[in-house]
């Protein structure tokens, strides 16, 4: 969280986004953007498109859109069979419990996801932004190269977000608030606080990711003052193209 006053840090940027969009989490995605002092031109919401979407959650999705919410592609189901591999085992254990579906599939099978997430926004008359977060960030056996073929250009893993039409990678510090253990409270805690001085100490934007149900869990009272603190919130898509500068006052 922000550094002491006497510091003299400035805020950083900051590039918010509410994850796993989906019918189940309409009424907590709507808490939460109840909340958040940001336009909404820089709240990127990651939609998961292969779920039960009815009339009315559709309804939903079109009214956030019109209202200036960009919509991001966030895998096809948000859950995954049983992990086999050992690091699949770990990443479930340590991180994404049964969400990172991409560790699941093969190339191929991963470039059928995005290519069909992507195709189901043009199917419901919703305009998909650039940004293609997979569930967990866990992007799975796929090669950067074959990226430049997909129709999202951004892909935001954990260490940042990649420009596949640049082939560039663009590292960029972290901030979650999913804290449903003790440990998983202390872990987070200290990956925020970390993130947000050198979020300030380069001039990189700070990536904010909440969760729908963040307001339930043990760092609940460290989301608003977070987005909050923030100084200007950026969509994702001018991340990649805004200089450094400096972060320290004069």
């Amino acid at each position: 969280m922000p550094a002491a006053p006497s510091e003299s840090l400035v805020a950083p940027r900051a590039l918010v986004s509410i994850h796993d969009v989906m019918p189940e989490t309409r009424e907590q995605v709507s808490q939460i953007l109840s909340l958040l002092p940001q336009d909404p031109q820089a709240v990127t919401l990651l939609v998961v498109s292969g779920r039960d979407w009815q009339t009315a959650d559709l309804d939903w999705l079109h009214q956030l859109q019109q209202q200036g919410y960009p919509l991001a592609g966030h895998g096809w189901l948000h859950r995954c069979d049983p992990p086999i591999s050992l690091y699949h085992r770990l990443h479930s254990l340590l991180l994404s419990r049964r969400v990172a579906e991409h560790l699941s599939l093969s190339a191929s099978g991963i470039e059928a996801l995005i290519r069909n997430c992507h195709q189901w926004f043009l199917d419901q008359g919703l305009q998909p932004c650039d940004l293609y977060v997979p569930p967990a960030w866990a992007m799975g056996a796929i090669h950067r190269e074959q990226l430049a073929d997909m129709p999202f250009r951004l892909f935001e893993t954990l260490s940042g977000v990649y420009d596949a039409q640049a082939q560039k990678m663009h590292p960029l510090p972290l901030a979650g608030f999913e804290a449903d253990t003790p440990i998983r409270e202390w872990l987070l805690r200290g990956f925020n606080h970390l993130n947000w001085r050198r979020a300030c100490h380069t001039g990189q934007p700070l990536r904010i990711g909440i969760h729908p149900d963040d307001l339930k869990l043990r760092l609940s009272n460290r989301v608003a003052p977070m987005v909050e603190a923030v100084g200007e919130s950026l969509p994702y898509t001018s991340a990649a193209l805004l200089p450094r500068y400096d972060c320290i006052s004069g």
